[in-house]
């Protein structure tokens, strides 16, 4: 049996499956991820910052202009669409197979290809909040060249920000709260396109006590020997396959 084959014979049996993906799950929508040779975080940026330092929130309140300059040119893929994964994640919701996507990625994908329940760990860069009055602009406003080099909210002056987690700050209370219950409570949990190493998110699967864990990713992680069946092959033409064996066309 193939691992497509085996994989959709799992998501047949499951009702309440969770996906929880990382930066993988959107590289075949052309958005560079962050750790491997050729992601965010291996180019040299700066003379003096790391990307590290630059995604931070000191860097932010520090370093404003450099910060959203940085934030410009490396975080923000307006012509990025969903692939074939995030499709196929869609119609197993639809179908009753999927409870939710819990996610590390702030490109909102998952929400443009139909999926309804997705709990976004590290924020979303679409929305960019005030940091003064809280009004929320969408990214478009923050990117127009009049609002260069930092933005400034309309109604109160205050700096409008990515809705994003950076460095150096904490996850959402009430998202956490949310992808725990979904993944302590799935009968199916699929792990995509994390390398498992940042945390807290990589220890979210620990939570996970259901029948089938499934691991797709290009390189090891420290989960592989827990699960029952380990993909190597690409997360979107993976997913896209066995959801075809599923409901085929």
């Amino acid at each position: 049996m193939s691992n497509t084959d085996e994989l959709a014979k799992i998501l047949k049996g499951s009702t309440k499956a969770v996906f929880f993906g990382g930066a993988g799950m959107s590289t075949e929508s052309g958005i560079p991820d962050f750790r491997s040779a050729g992601g965010i975080y291996s180019q040299s940026l700066h003379q003096k910052f790391r990307p590290e330092e630059m995604a931070s929130h000191s860097f932010l309140i520090n370093h404003p202009a450099e910060f959203f300059e940085f934030y410009r040119q490396r975080m923000v893929f307006m012509d990025a669409k969903p692939n074939d994964g995030h499709r196929a994640l869609a119609r197993l919701e639809e179908q009753g197979i999927l409870r939710a996507v819990v996610t590390q990625n702030i490109d909102g994908l998952h929400q443009m290809a139909g999926s309804r329940t997705v709990y976004e760990l590290h924020g979303s860069s679409l929305r960019w909040p005030c940091m003064k009055c809280g009004k929320v602009y969408p990214m478009e406003y923050a990117l127009q060249e009049e609002n260069k080099p930092i933005p400034h909210c309309t109604d109160c002056g205050g700096v409008v920000r990515p809705g994003v987690v950076l460095y150096e700050e904490g996850l959402d209370d009430t998202v956490v709260k949310n992808a725990l219950r979904a993944i302590s409570e799935a009968d199916t949990l699929i792990v995509g396109g994390t390398s498992l190493v940042v945390y807290p998110a990589a220890g979210m699967i620990d939570y996970f006590h259901g029948k089938h864990l499934v691991l797709i990713n290009k390189s090891e992680t420290k989960a592989d020997a827990e699960a029952e069946l380990v993909i190597r092959e690409p997360i979107g033409q993976t997913l896209a396959a066995a959801v075809a064996q599923l409901f085929p066309q």
